[in-house]
């Protein structure tokens, strides 16, 4: 897929609740919450204009009984795709509109993706640091194959400020 790096949207906001709306309406009562993460859900941080959109769950498994629908839907069903305990599912092909990540409560990798979220929403410095690597990056790569993992080391590390940022709260 390609790299395609955009200024903030406020519209990501609106793209994020109409979608939580459709998945509350799909999944039900193994909803728990749904939150907007990542970079579409930091005002004025650079981003691939893709929501993504962390689901916890009451039980993971189950979210496996809604593939087909899913696909049906217009969704790529990735499984767990890398992350154990995670369901992944990918609207929109080759130009990606949504992530929906879904894991089951208590899942240590929901506090994860909220801290950073808070973090870069509390710290424009570092909103500011990541949108100028993020467009050097996509001056060097054009393909997410090579984009995603030459940021690899740079999000361990901001991950790392924003959960002691966290800790000493």
């Amino acid at each position: 897929m390609d790299v395609r790096l955009s200024d903030f949207r406020e519209e990501w906001a609106i793209q994020f609740a109409e979608e939580a709306e459709l998945l509350r309406d799909i999944f039900t009562d193994q909803i728990i919450e749904i939150h907007h993460f990542g970079s579409t859900s930091v005002p004025f941080l650079k981003a691939k204009p893709v929501i993504d959109m962390l689901v916890i769950v009451q039980n993971i498994e189950k979210m496996d009984e809604w593939n087909n629908h899913m696909h049906d839907l217009g969704y790529d069903v990735a499984g767990e795709w890398g992350i154990e305990g995670r369901r992944l599912f990918r609207k929109g092909g080759d130009q990606r509109t949504h992530h929906i990540h879904c894991y089951e409560q208590h899942n240590p990798h929901i506090h994860r993706h909220l801290v950073v979220r808070d973090y870069l929403r509390c710290h424009p410095e570092e909103v500011t640091r990541y949108s100028q690597f993020k467009e050097e990056l996509a001056q060097k790569f054009t393909t997410t194959n090579e984009y995603s993992p030459a940021k690899k080391q740079f999000v361990t590390q901001l991950e790392q400020r924003a959960l002691l940022w966290y800790a000493l709260q």
